[in-house]
């Protein structure tokens, strides 16, 4: 489903990825584990067509390079296909969780009262009815990184990217959100690639990319 080939990227002088290649599989959950500063979350980037790999690295979506797209249509194709979950849940504070969730979809295009009817059903499928009307300051964090999640789903991604999505997290909150991401991937098939220093979410993933300076040490996968 995603192909990475000779990802490299240079900022100035500091080389922060060498020349990686890697190939995510679909319905499993990835891990991107090692030290700070090893280029985990500028490959999560480059992956999720939130940055360009430098000059020769190429990013394939079933077979398709997306990094020779066009700005506005590598943005649509975002849109459509790649969710994001982050360390903050980035809701905007002045919307409902309904409308947070229902944003990707409706910059789709998609009608308001469609858009609005799949993000209550996402909501309550992750634990969430009876929420959609507050605003993310009368939620607790791990309820607004529920809603993320379901912002992330509600154009049916084919893959979801979160960068560090329990960090901010307590360890009830923590181990809720982890249970809740297998539980999508066996109910949804959804793809996860996921950047962690949580040593209890890398070892149950599918597969476990290892890093250290800029490269992949070592991939491990767990059989189907």
């Amino acid at each position: 489903m995603l192909t990475a080939r000779h990802i490299s990227k240079t900022f100035g002088n500091l080389e922060v990825l060498k020349d990686i290649s890697l190939e995510i599989e679909p319905s499993r959950i990835t891990t991107i584990v090692g030290p700070s500063g090893v280029g985990k979350t500028t490959l999560l980037q480059i992956l999720g067509t939130l940055m360009s790999p430098d000059r020769g690295g190429t990013v394939l979506y079933d077979g398709s390079d997306v990094t020779a797209l066009p700005d506005t249509d590598l943005s649509r194709f975002r849109n459509l296909n790649i969710g994001f979950v982050f360390q903050f849940h980035q809701l905007l504070p002045e919307f409902s969780l309904v409308e947070n969730v229902a944003m990707p979809a409706l910059i789709a295009g998609r009608n308001r009262r469609d858009a609005f009817e799949d993000a209550r059903r996402l909501l309550t499928k992750l634990g969430l009815e009876g929420r959609d009307d507050h605003r993310p300051s009368e939620l607790s964090g791990g309820e607004c990184q529920r809603a993320a999640v379901a912002r992330a789903l509600i154009n049916k991604p084919r893959v979801i990217f979160a960068d560090e999505p329990s960090g901010s997290l307590d360890s009830h909150n923590r181990s809720e959100l982890h249970n809740l991401f297998f539980s999508l991937r066996d109910t949804m098939d959804a793809t996860f690639v996921i950047v962690t220093h949580d040593e209890s979410l890398s070892a149950d993933s599918d597969t476990i990319i290892h890093m250290a300076d800029g490269t992949i040490m070592s991939i491990d996968r767990k059989t189907k």
